[in-house]
């Protein structure tokens, strides 16, 4: 293995010029950085990552906290992430909370421990705990997802997102309208979204049932399990149902259509995340659209810009949306 003592010794320089020529610092005669370059060519000399980064203190490594590896939505910024982190230089390392606070607490000391120069938390809570694990960091954290308490966060409009789709139904006619949510640990998702339709219901001065709100965990088949109960559970069906997730939304479809229901003839289903099935399941599903990769580019601006700005006050930006009519809405 060549070492920096050898390319040292094969262009007749001292190691800290080449260090210098390597790291692109302090003062080197054009003669004796040609020969160092020169030696580097001919032997393939690679820097070690590790050392270089003991010697300048970064290690041009982003921690990125994923709620759960398998999801579409966390994917989709993800890519957003690594391209604005290949742009600048730098590589992302992946780790997965499967949607437990406390390996989100685990994954942040131990990207800590492992020298990257930030991490970015797709938050799925605002626990307490997990605001202090973020606080004792030494590292900057920007999260995306949750509107944290002092950490620069990007958040989606999620209570707007929501209001305005089950708005949107109900100009379509329909009154009787039930929603799908998740649990409220998650406040984005289990609190902001749910707000949206009930404010939106309220403002028409519509109540709904207690069978007609159903809770599910993210997954198709919760989806499904909550569109049977609120059919099983109701007097009187809901005519249109508001799903928080895509996934929600297609599992309460497949119960639907199990029972020999047609969408949207008999029950009018939207859902919220535009991911991909959405456009080929029969019928084409109606959802809210939110750029996820571009939600993670800003993401990832917002970290790179904190890493060259120390000191920097806490910032919030707010994503935008579109609603997205398709066959599965009437």
């Amino acid at each position: 293995m060549v070492t920096i003592r050898d390319i040292a010794g094969l262009a007749g320089v001292s190691r800290t010029t080449v260090s210098r020529v390597l790291n692109s610092s302090g003062y080197v005669s054009e003669q004796a950085r040609s020969r160092v370059m020169q030696v580097i060519e001919e032997t393939g000399y690679v820097p070690s990552e590790q050392a270089k980064a003991l010697r300048t203190k970064k290690s041009n490594v982003i921690g990125v906290i994923l709620p759960r590896m398998s999801t579409e939505t966390a994917s989709r910024v993800a890519d957003g992430i690594e391209n604005v982190l290949n742009r600048e230089g730098y590589q992302m390392v992946l780790a997965n909370a499967n949607l437990k606070v406390e390996k989100e607490i685990e994954q942040l000391k131990l990207l800590e421990s492992r020298r990257v120069d930030g991490i970015i938390l797709l938050a799925t809570n605002k626990e307490e705990k997990l605001l202090d694990a973020i606080r004792n960091l030494s590292v900057p954290v920007v999260a995306i997802g949750q509107d944290l308490p002092d950490v620069t966060s990007v958040v989606y409009d999620d209570y707007h997102a929501a209001r305005d789709m089950t708005e949107a139904i109900l100009k379509k006619g329909h009154t009787r309208v039930g929603f799908i949510g998740v649990y409220e640990s998650d406040h984005a998702v289990g609190i902001l979204r749910k707000q949206g339709y009930k404010d939106a219901m309220k403002a028409v001065g519509l109540t709904t049932e207690d069978s007609w709100a159903q809770q599910g965990d993210f997954t198709g088949e919760s989806g499904y399990e909550a569109m049977k109960r609120m059919m099983n559970e109701s007097a009187e069906h809901p005519s249109a149902v508001f799903a928080v997730t895509d996934r929600l939304a297609l599992g309460a479809m497949e119960y639907l259509k199990s029972r020999g229901l047609e969408i949207p003839d008999h029950i009018a289903v939207a859902g919220l995340g535009n991911s991909e099935l959405s456009r080929y399941v029969t019928p084409s599903l109606t959802t809210v659209d939110y750029d996820y990769e571009e939600a993670g580019m800003r993401t990832a601006d917002l970290l790179l810009e904190r890493l060259n700005r120390s000191g920097e006050k806490r910032e919030k930006i707010v994503m935008g949306y579109r609603l997205l009519f398709r066959d599965s809405l009437i």
